[in-house]
């Protein structure tokens, strides 16, 4: 192994750099693991997480950060559900209609969790001390992942919730900095440093071939 002392492991998410768009904007911006961002003050806290962690490796602790995007796929583990798109998908099997938040422009990084476990391996085998990873693999907008919801499950047009009418369904925090953000990110290390070849390219294809219908 590379870098000093035990391995330890951090996830954290790419929702530290969501904006507020409500869903109605593409932001241009696209991060890289050495793009300076601002993160707003409500998430501060975690954002202090991980430099409290990736700090540790000046203390001889071989310490990482994983930063994922939006994760599909169906897990193997304790749970199996993510938390972006089982929410959207059990509030369309409730009410009959797929919605989103605002139009729906707005887009965010995606990753199978079959290539976040290999990527994961790789970090615990070979990371150097204090390293941080964006973990993606493409990216879709909420409008086109809605729609692939819809037609997974047989039902009409996608329909828009603002970021007010959402929080009653899924929280204030999920719809405005999940539902309603752009999260838009570049896996650059992870493929670089650590050979990382991601097999899994569409979060839409997925979901229209094989996301569980039960």
């Amino acid at each position: 192994m590379r870098g000093s002392g035990k391995p330890f492991l951090h996830t954290s998410g790419s929702s530290v750099i969501g904006d507020d768009a409500g869903g109605n904007a593409l932001s241009p911006r696209i991060f890289g693991e050495e793009t300076p961002f601002v993160v707003e003050a409500g998430k501060q806290a975690r954002h202090a997480i991980d430099q409290m962690v990736l700090s540790a490796a000046a203390q001889g602790v071989r310490s990482a950060v994983l930063c994922n995007s939006m994760i599909y796929g169906a897990g193997a583990g304790l749970h199996a559900d993510s938390v972006q798109i089982p929410p959207l998908v059990a509030q369309a099997r409730q009410s009959g209609v797929v919605r989103i938040v605002g139009a729906g422009v707005n887009r965010w990084s995606n990753v199978h969790i079959a290539d976040v476990v290999d990527l994961y391996a790789r970090v615990l085998d070979a990371a150097p001390a204090g390293a941080f990873y964006f973990v993606e693999n493409g990216e879709a907008s909420y409008a086109e992942i809605g729609a692939a919801i819809a037609r997974r499950l047989g039902l009409g047009p996608v329909q828009s919730w603002s970021v007010e009418a959402a929080t009653p369904a899924w929280g204030e925090g999920q719809s405005r900095y999940s539902f309603g953000s752009n999260s838009r990110v570049r896996a650059q290390r992870a493929r670089s440093e650590l050979g990382w070849q991601p097999r899994h390219a569409s979060v839409t294809a997925w979901i229209e071939n094989d996301m569980p219908l039960a």
